[in-house]
């Protein structure tokens, strides 16, 4: 079920790298907080709107947490953060400025198709794991 204080990370979900990620989470997250969301997908289209990141680019993975959105390095160590020990130690490098470590997130994005591959289309989630996945129906909005 989704409300407000559900971590939803939106991704490229036809990126390598990003679905690396994707299942890397699926597999720590032994809590089950994450849900996701591919940028291309409608419900991704629709939290981006309504988190005012309309114009993100695909290179960039978001994390929506607690109503507010984080991007690009800040999205991935909230992500570590969340997962708790011992993933959550690598949080400490937010007191890297912001600017740098952007910097880096941004290469390593740039070249992700070409290090990670580039799918065809979006992965569809394994059975066991599909309702962690936001469909394009669902969306945080009440009444919808």
């Amino acid at each position: 079920m989704l409300n407000e204080s559900t971590p939803v990370i939106l991704f490229d979900g036809v990126c390598g790298l990003c679905n690396r990620w994707v299942s890397w989470i699926l597999h720590h997250d032994r809590g089950e907080i994450f849900r996701f969301a591919a940028l291309q997908s409608h419900a991704g289209q629709n939290l981006l709107e309504q988190h005012g990141l309309n114009g993100l680019e695909l290179s960039t993975m978001a994390l929506i947490e607690q109503d507010e959105a984080h991007v690009r390095s800040q999205a991935a160590l909230r992500s570590l953060k969340l997962l708790g020990a011992p993933w959550s130690i690598f949080f400490a490098l937010i007191l890297i400025p912001a600017p740098l470590r952007d910097w880096v997130y941004n290469w390593v994005a740039g070249h992700r198709y070409q290090w990670f591959g580039r799918l065809d289309s979006c992965v569809v989630p394994d059975p066991g794991v599909a309702d962690r996945f936001l469909d394009d129906l669902e969306s945080r909005r009440p009444g919808d």
